[in-house]
């Protein structure tokens, strides 16, 4: 058994993040990840073109700006030098091959106690902290949805996590399924490797470039959230003209206002409109059945497809290992608390990066948190012991 004041669970941007605010403040803590390294989402299950579509004054991690040098745009490559950067300038350690299998509260003792499998040695460890933070992350496990017919399908099913290029699906007939940024961008790529590419739009989004993000985000210093999203509706237009005929449609709110009220992020087109537009990537609705190759539409069209990569997001599985989730989080991962205190919880428990507001919403509660926890040592300086 081991001791230590604040456990954090997972090495991603969040968790890096944490430990990163606590040891600018000499607070002990430790890092356990189930992976055998830090970031493994970006460096395990992100495709090869990945670009981040934030400018890199959005993408940084507290106390590290990127270099001037840093283009405004990182690719995947760039981002995960710096998070390697990041992690050695704050003397961050994980303890890699660390799955946490369960963690609950003890009322008597007041800590957390937390069980990790090594998984290269199969040992149970136990450690007790004072404090705990979940930062896991939203995009913990691949999600697939249940669909019709789905296990008789006959040809390749991916998960955009293992998705890493279209090079092996030239000439092949493929649907993507999920239109957010992970899917766009994939049935782009896939497109560029010359396979005959269809995707799935079942709901409303917004479609702006990186630019108009950017614009978007500064303005938003200055003028109230419905004139920016105007502002951006308009450039929105004269860029992509009306998408409604090719099976895309705007939602009623404007664009931060959308992100804001449903948690859905805009579409940042990195070119897969213009194939929309030139009838390279096919729209298509809701699936109503699959038997073997052949996928039935809700509109009536069947059609036959080799593989299906499924864009559908990830799930939070924080609540298979922690007892009292309920702490934090809803039943779907998500915190209870509204912003912005949506990082705290009850006896000591914290969660990173479950906003759904991506690296600057990262940033922001790493630095509460760890604000937080030096508070309440101030208070108490015998928990240093």
């Amino acid at each position: 058994m081991e001791g230590i004041l604040v456990a954090i669970v997972g090495a991603g941007p969040s968790g890096l993040a944490t430990s990163a605010c606590l040891n600018t403040m000499s607070i002990p803590n430790i890092v356990l990840e189930q992976e055998d390294c830090c970031a493994s989402l970006w460096k395990k299950r992100a495709y090869d073109r990945l670009k981040l579509h934030l400018a890199k004054q959005y993408c940084s991690l507290p106390h590290l700006p990127h270099r001037p040098s840093t283009p405004k745009f990182m690719s995947k490559d760039t981002f995960v030098a710096y998070i390697d950067d990041y992690a050695e300038k704050f003397n961050v350690k994980p303890r890699y091959n660390r799955m946490v299998v369960s963690s609950y509260y003890d009322k008597t003792e007041k800590k957390w106690r937390i069980e990790a499998k090594n998984t290269v040695t199969g040992e149970i460890e136990l450690y007790v902290a004072k404090f705990l933070v979940v930062a896991t992350g939203e995009n913990s496990k691949p999600f697939i949805p249940e669909i019709r017919g789905l296990e008789s399908f006959k040809g390749d099913i991916v998960h955009a996590s293992e998705y890493k290029s279209g090079l092996v699906y030239g000439g092949k007939r493929v649907l993507v399924v999920g239109c957010g940024n992970s899917g766009m961008e994939i049935s782009r790529d896939l497109s560029d490797f010359g396979a005959q590419t269809s995707i799935l739009i079942r709901s409303p989004f917004h479609v702006l470039t990186r630019e108009m993000v950017f614009l978007g985000m500064k303005l938003l210093n200055y003028l109230p959230v419905n004139v920016v999203d105007n502002i951006l509706l308009l450039n929105a237009k004269l860029v992509f003209g009306s998408l409604t005929k090719r099976g895309i449609h705007r939602p009623a709110q404007g664009p931060f206002a959308f992100k804001a009220a449903t948690g859905k992020t805009p579409v940042i087109d990195r070119g897969a409109i213009e194939k929309i537009q030139a009838g390279e990537i096919e729209v298509l609705p809701e699936i109503v059945n699959i038997n073997g190759s052949y996928v039935e539409f809700k509109n009536g069209v069947v059609k036959i497809f080799d593989a299906i990569v499924f864009a559908t997001g990830y799930r939070s599985v924080a609540y298979n290992w922690l007892k009292e989730y309920y702490y934090v989080l809803n039943d779907n991962g998500k915190p209870i608390k509204k912003p912005p205190k949506n990082w705290k919880g009850e006896n000591g428990l914290y969660c990173v990066g479950l906003t759904g507001m991506g690296l600057p919403g990262v940033s922001a509660d790493a630095t509460a948190i760890a604000a937080d926890i030096k508070q309440i040592i101030k208070a108490d300086k015998s928990l240093l012991h």
